[in-house]
């Protein structure tokens, strides 16, 4: 097996050290990025459902210019918000460069479309069981938490899953402008050095890092189906 390995991937055996970086520059990346992405993307969510019109707690004004800046952001390439972002990622991280410098960018550029997939969840709770809940008396927080999300955990679960797919792409883009992450090693040695097996490796560890959110997310989604 070693020497068949030897054979197929020389140039990734040379770096293994290399290869290990990378992968975990990967996760932390993936793992600090997402869980801000989470935690924003809940929170504009929920604004933007009880703040539409016809909300529990309607706002045209808060929801018209929380409903743009969203848009904004979703329209700018993430490239773009890679290199346009260097000052706010010095100014609040230190750096510009390396793991550190991609968190900045990376929420800003994921947030906005998790928010739009948990805006979507949320929108397929049952009109009957918000009009029940009002009629209870339940008050906003009440509304949220017992009722969109409680009853939004598979849409919220396939919503995740999609995002964190999406952010390990964008991961690995970060990585091919001095971010790190297994983006940096395929491009530094599998581009620039002409390595293909480096390149081909780097793709099969992304598809099964991917496989796993995936299978991770389906079993959360289906064991929360009502």
């Amino acid at each position: 097996m070693p020497e068949f390995l030897e054979k197929i991937i020389p140039n990734v055996l040379d770096k293994p050290d290399a290869l290990v970086e990378s992968i975990q520059e990967t996760l932390v990346m993936t793992l600090w990025s997402g869980v801000l992405i989470f935690v924003l993307g809940m929170f504009f969510g929920i604004i933007l459902t009880v703040t539409k019109q016809g909300g529990i707690c309607e706002n045209k004004g808060v929801f018209q210019v929380l409903d743009k800046c969203i848009n904004f952001f979703r329209s700018i390439p993430f490239i773009i918000l890679l290199t346009g972002l260097m000052p706010l990622s010095r100014f609040i991280m230190g750096t510009a460069i390396g793991v550190p410098g991609a968190i900045v960018p990376l929420v800003f550029g994921a947030t906005p479309f998790f928010t739009r997939q948990i805006e979507n969840a949320f929108a397929e709770v049952d009109p009957g069981l918000i009009e029940a809940a009002q009629a209870m008396g339940c008050s906003a927080p009440e509304m949220v938490f017992q009722v969109y999300i409680k009853e939004s955990i598979p849409g919220i679960a396939r919503g995740t899953t999609i995002t964190v797919i999406s952010l390990l792409g964008l991961v690995a883009m970060a990585g091919a402008v001095g971010a790190g992450g297994l983006g940096d090693f395929a491009v530094r040695y599998g581009h620039d050095r002409n390595q293909v097996d480096v390149t081909y490796v780097t793709v099969i560890i992304l598809v099964i890092f991917v496989s796993m959110i995936q299978c991770i997310g389906t079993f959360i989604e289906k064991k929360n189906i009502h």
